[in-house]
């Protein structure tokens, strides 16, 4: 289906032509109609798959269409990370060039300007409010913003808010709402406690699922099945042996984050870190060192598994792999963007073995092994179906007294 189909304002069509977007994604051609018809809707899609524009071009077009009051926030739109509600207002500029519509990010951080531009852009009236639940309660609190004639409220990528710990923070929010509006949730899967929060904040939603994709055809999967100490070994011979422009490294914690960048830059790697103990200014120096070449590579949590775009990355390393086949999927979407090529290599100690084998599962394919290099001891065999990841101990139960035998029985 193309957009010209969908009867869109024409000033929503003139700015997808000059982005050069003409047909629609899965997402966009089973989401878009019943939200212009004002529906609810709850949408399981993952990163990726342009739903972004299947939410933000039918809610642009009813506000072009419809009657709604100035100067008041009209949508709101929450996020999970800052990354994310920066990407979402950008296309939401994109998006809204030749209407008289305007939009803010609201979302965390230190930084006193930053704070005073989303204070400014509040007072200004802010047709559509893009914002993290933490920093939206805060405003909320100060009496900073006005929410009583929200007619859009969106939740974008709700499992993820849900992980974060967001649950209470989405119902308290949602309080502040009026209770006759249009709400969507989009989310990548589709837990029970997401669907508990679906039944109480949408009426009567239409449901659209799109199945999870595959990673690209032109990422090469690579796999090192070793023992944890022998990681750094296996970094330095392959990053000694590839020449590496553009590079991004996933890691479970922020402190192993803090600790492979110092002993990688022993190495003369021209790298940073990307957590969330970063401030956002801090976090958008990365990114822009990044895309300008001054570094090659980025030590990262799964902060920007999702709703980041860089061209050009060539690798993809999984120092930890992750626990489920979807965050592989989203690690390795950073790279072999647009057609072009891109590799995935992954370090797979004894604990992790069982993680990896559901994620080739997922893929349908047993992911190639390559050899340790010289000078490494054997690694351990690779059986995920045996190898599981250590259960937690439980405390030791002591029995009742009158269930106890004594002692010199």
């Amino acid at each position: 289906m193309y957009f010209d189909e969908l009867n869109l304002d024409d000033r929503l069509l003139d700015a997808l032509y000059e982005m050069r977007f003409d047909k629609c994604t899965p997402i966009q051609e089973k989401a878009i109609p019943p939200l212009l018809e004002g529906h609810d809707l709850v949408g399981i899609a993952q990163t990726g798959t342009g739903k972004t524009a299947a939410y933000l071009l039918p809610i642009l077009n009813q506000l072009c269409t419809g009657h709604y009051p100035e100067g008041k926030v009209n949508c709101l739109i929450m996020v999970p990370t800052r990354e994310l509600a920066i990407q979402i207002d950008q296309a939401l500029e994109a998006f809204s060039y030749y209407l008289p519509f305007s939009g803010v990010a609201v979302y965390g951080g230190n930084d006193a300007h930053r704070y005073d531009q989303e204070l400014q852009g509040m007072k200004m009236g802010a047709d559509i409010l893009v914002a993290t639940p933490g920093r939206l309660i805060s405003h909320l609190q100060l009496g900073n913003v006005d929410l009583s004639k929200v007619s859009f409220f969106v939740l974008d990528e709700a499992d993820r808010m849900l992980d974060m710990g967001f649950h209470d923070d989405i119902i308290k929010i949602a309080s502040y709402l009026p209770p006759k509006r249009q709400t969507l949730l989009f989310s990548a899967t589709m837990p029970d406690a997401i669907q508990q929060m679906a039944n109480s904040l949408l009426h009567h939603p239409v449901n659209v699922r799109i199945a999870v994709s595959k990673p690209a055809e032109g990422i090469d999967h690579k796999a090192y099945i070793c023992y944890e100490p022998q990681k750094m070994r296996i970094l330095e011979t392959l990053l000694k042996q590839e020449e590496i422009h553009k590079a991004i490294m996933f890691v479970s914690k922020k402190t192993k984050v803090k600790d492979l960048a110092i002993k990688m830059r022993k190495m003369g790697i021209r790298l940073a870190q990307m957590h969330s103990d970063l401030t956002q200014e801090e976090r958008n120096h990365v990114m822009q060192d990044f895309k300008a070449g001054r570094i090659n590579l980025i030590i990262a949590t799964d902060i920007i598994s999702r709703g980041i775009d860089i061209d050009d990355i060539q690798l993809i390393i999984n120092y930890d792999v992750p626990r489920d086949a979807e965050d592989y999927i989203h690690r390795i979407g950073r790279t072999a963007r647009a057609g072009k090529r891109g590799r995935a290599i992954s370090l797979v100690n004894e604990e992790d073995q069982s993680y990896f084998g559901k994620i080739e599962r997922f893929l349908g394919n047993e992911i190639p092994k390559l050899p340790l290099p010289d000078g490494l001891t054997e690694g351990p065999s690779y059986n995920p179906r045996t190898h599981r990841h250590p259960a937690k101990k439980r405390p030791a139960r002591r029995l009742p007294a009158r269930l106890r035998k004594p002692k010199n029985s």
